[in-house]
């Protein structure tokens, strides 16, 4: 069944002004911000997907930090369609800062119908930016949302005129909506959508805020039928689930989301495994202090720390190497930090043997 890319093969000849932004546009716009910028288009340059794309062509595949593999069809086919080539892109920001245990990245894309696309990058293979994933299991103000935040009032002086639609896929749905809820009035007033695929929610402070409430009604939030990431935290906005050619985790894949047309192919409820993943993390949150969740966090992330990796593919190079330096760190921290973090793992053990307990007879039931 047809994905992103297909859908410009089919439709690419097809300009905004003849067919309006659509749901299949959205998830095509939000992986834009994970293509590989840095070599090929400075900060405040305003630049042709088209042209874009011809520079991306001439770099050396082997040396770029592609994503994922799909990208590097994906930028060629945007690029040569009539419906994004013409649009221009601007303001790419990305930036890591290991003390701040930030790890950011946007591209704004100015549409021709009056419209920009502020698109966030969701997480990248860095180490840092997996630790603040993390993070949000405990914080609800993480480093990234607050540059989200400053990036789209940035981006909404420097278009005053235009209306706004902020998207991402997994954390950089996450920040889009964080942006949005906490821009400044009159950035709020242009934004006319906000689409989160599949990324994870909030702690219960942002969601019961004013601003989250005021908002949520313009947020579209998109999720395959075994979604993990994006049932992760507190939600409270709706969300249409997508068939996904995947399995599991893997259906985080949004190049697996099938659609027809311009169209997701959607159903009408995620699989029970979705939904036991879903009640097991969410109990075990509610059992594990904050405050013990950033202490394991950080001890874990300490510990990879001595590997002196910066990514997470790095781990699978000298994989022998890199697995002796973390058990000998290991052994060497104190036994109450080593009780804590099996206290953890133990609660989170326990809180899914007792769910799969619970759902098995629900189960048999519906099999007699």
């Amino acid at each position: 069944m047809p994905n992103v890319c297909d859908y410009i093969k089919w439709r690419g000849d097809i300009t905004l002004n003849q067919s309006e932004f659509n749901e299949i546009d959205n998830l095509i716009l939000s992986r834009f911000s994970y293509l590989p910028f840095d070599q090929i288009i400075e900060e405040n340059e305003i630049v042709t997907i088209e042209e874009l794309s011809k520079r991306f062509k001439k770099q050396n595949i082997k040396d770029l930090p592609i994503l994922w593999k799909d990208d590097i069809e994906l930028f060629p086919l945007m690029g040569n369609s009539k419906r994004f080539g013409k649009m221009f892109a601007t303001k790419y920001v990305n930036k890591i800062d290991i003390e701040q245990e930030k790890q950011f990245s946007a591209i704004t894309i100015l549409m021709p119908n009056n419209t920009i696309y502020v698109s966030f990058r969701g997480t990248d293979d860095t180490i840092v930016g997996w630790k603040e994933d993390l993070n949000m299991s405990f914080k609800s103000h993480i480093a990234s949302q607050k540059s989200a935040k400053e990036y789209l009032e940035m981006i909404g002086k420097e278009y005053p005129n235009k209306k706004i639609i902020v998207g991402g896929h997994s954390k950089g749905g996450n920040i889009a909506i964080y942006a949005a809820i906490f821009s400044s009035n009159e950035v709020k007033n242009r934004i006319i959508k906000v689409y989160n695929n599949d990324g994870p929610g909030f702690c219960e402070d942002i969601i019961e805020t004013s601003e989250y409430q005021e908002m949520i009604d313009n947020v579209h939030t998109y999720i395959p039928q075994s979604s993990i990431i994006g049932r992760l935290m507190n939600h409270r906005e709706k969300y249409t689930v997508i068939e996904s050619s995947q399995k599991g985790v893997m259906q985080h894949d949004l190049y697996s989301w099938q659609l027809i047309g311009n169209k997701f192919v959607t159903l009408t409820e995620v699989t029970k495994g979705s939904e036991f993943i879903d009640k097991t993390i969410k109990d075990w949150l509610e059992d594990i202090e904050p405050t013990t969740r950033g202490q394991v966090i950080d001890v874990i992330f300490e510990i990879l720390k001595t590997t002196e990796i910066q990514k997470m593919k790095d781990l699978k190079t000298n994989w022998f190497l890199n697995a002796k330096t973390i058990l000998n760190t290991y052994k060497n921290i104190d036994n109450d930090t080593k009780e804590m973090i099996w206290q953890t793992l133990n609660a989170l053990f326990k809180i899914a043997k007792n769910n799969i307990s619970e759902e098995l007879p629900k189960l048999s039931k519906k099999t007699r």
